[in-house]
């Protein structure tokens, strides 16, 4: 299978599965249940993103700057700082750290 043979079937896949979701009725899906496990797994799957983006290279896992970045960026975040701020210091943070060698 190439990458785009992969691209069109998963293409046609997503497309099917929201032509089904149109064939529930509309009470269902406004239930309470339903809206909380949609809410729930999309932030399950934002911070299993998160996760594999910081630590993955490629199929390796890697400890690196980027681990004490998100870490400065979830403090800040619980701090309630800006979004600019939180992605200036985390940045800053990664660029220092790999400046003085602690990461490639």
């Amino acid at each position: 299978m190439t990458l785009w043979t992969a691209v069109l079937a998963a293409s046609v896949i997503c497309l099917a599965l929201k032509a089904v979701g149109y064939l529930f009725p509309a009470r269902w899906l406004e239930a309470p249940r339903p809206a909380r496990v949609a809410d729930l797994l999309t932030v399950a799957l934002l911070a299993a993103l998160v996760a594999v983006q910081t630590v993955a290279s490629g199929s390796v896992i890697v400890v690196d700057a980027r681990v004490p970045a998100v870490g400065v960026a979830a403090l800040l975040l619980w701090a309630r700082a800006p979004f600019l701020v939180v992605v200036a210091a985390a940045a800053l943070t990664a660029a220092l750290l790999r400046l003085w060698g602690w990461a490639p």
